[in-house]
């Protein structure tokens, strides 16, 4: 291609998704290539990629539909139906929500339940993780209802979380080798000494949110089976040490633990993953090849409903959220492992660098699209060599 011609190319259109796509594609087929001799496990050929590029940020807008088509993603988790005070989803929002992606050629294929990863102070139905009845009680016949709007309305899969502290980071990290992007990030030490309150539930050991988690799985996961709609929990972001601000996370300070005692609290087919690579990888302390393993073990017992795809520099109480190309983990080992364990579902960015450029987080979004594309087509391409 003439320059000038690829210059003209590559700048078209937000980032030029879909020339990063077949250039990135074309450079992850030769480090293929490359790695393959030393590598045995490379050698995959045959096995299908079924899983496809997703999002769940900017809802079913016309705005943001027009913007996902743009950029070949035609898959979402469109957000959630209107609430509908004391009964629960608006079965009417969610078939317009539905019929909006069509237009587009979207499939609506999941939406995320009203437990937030916000925080016990911030979210809709705080008795659940308050274990308080029977409170509690009311707030799961609500969530009970929701799955049910979401199977009659053809979603498949309501990604939730089951925290009592939100997200937490302590700074932002400003990257000058990428444009001065900026990375969410999290230093334990640093949290530490803020010395920060304890929230509304007070101190909150394991077992007891085990427990917590258990009484809400016991109810919501028969409608669910029921229903044929996949619940995937995403785990608490980050792991911390035991007892920070009176609160023992479920997945620390072992994620991989806590993962696996969450897997088993029921047998049914329904009940799985929001896996978070990012978040996963943020309790690990050699989180390229530790990733692994756990994608195996979860992945082999179907419990992988989608995927959140970040990568980060660090790991365990020290990190940063960057971008999928300049993080510790190498993101085509993951998708490979991801297709060697038959996951179907969507792939998707969920937390992006920052700019204050504007549109800085669209550009981030599209570069993420485009990345996540070029590897799945490389993998393609692998099975087809």
């Amino acid at each position: 291609m003439k320059r000038r011609k690829f210059v003209k190319a590559i700048t078209a259109g937000s980032v030029g998704t879909a020339t990063l796509s077949s250039l990135t594609t074309s450079a992850l087929a030769y480090e293929h290539k490359k790695t393959s001799e030393t590598d045995p496990d490379a050698n995959q050929t045959g096995k299908k990629v079924l899983m496809k590029v997703g999002c769940q940020s900017g809802g079913t807008t016309i705005e943001n539909l027009e913007f996902k088509a743009r950029h070949g993603v035609f898959n979402i988790d469109g957000g959630m139906p209107k609430i509908i005070e004391g009964v629960g989803w608006d079965i009417e929002d969610s078939l317009r929500k539905r019929e909006a992606c069509e237009k587009y050629g979207i499939s609506l294929d999941a939406y995320h339940l009203p437990l937030s990863s916000a925080g016990i102070d911030k979210v809709l139905y705080p008795n659940i993780m308050l274990g308080k009845s029977p409170e509690r009680d009311r707030e799961i016949e609500i969530i009970q209802q929701m799955i049910q709007v979401a199977a009659k309305t053809g979603i498949k899969v309501l990604n939730y979380n089951t925290t009592i502290h939100g997200v937490l980071r302590t700074s932002r990290t400003v990257d000058p080798t990428r444009g001065n992007a900026s990375y969410s990030t999290w230093n334990y030490e640093e949290a530490a000494k803020k010395n920060d309150p304890k929230t509304i539930a007070g101190d909150v050991s394991i077992d007891q949110m085990f427990d917590r988690i258990k009484y809400l799985i016991d109810r919501i996961v028969p409608v669910a089976t029921e229903y044929k709609v996949k619940l995937a929990n995403h785990i608490a972001d980050p792991p911390t040490p035991l007892g920070f601000r009176g609160i023992s996370r479920w997945d620390s300070p072992d994620v991989f633990a806590g993962i696996q005692r969450f897997a088993k609290l029921s047998d049914s087919p329904y009940h799985g993953f929001n896996f978070c690579i990012g978040s996963i990888a943020e309790g690990l302390k050699d989180p390229k090849n530790e990733i692994l393993p756990i994608i195996k073990w979860v992945g082999e017992r179907n419990q992988i409903f989608n995927i959140h795809l970040r990568n980060i520099k660090g790991g365990w109480n020290n990190f940063q959220e960057v971008y999928p190309d300049n993080g510790d983990m190498n993101f085509f080992q993951v998708v490979r492992a991801l297709r060697d364990v038959g996951f179907d579902g969507m792939v998707m960015p969920d937390h992006v660098p920052s700019h204050s450029a504007s549109g800085s987080n669209q550009e981030a979004f599209a570069f993420c699209y485009g990345y996540i594309k070029a590897m799945l087509q490389a993998l393609d391409w692998e099975a087809r060599s």
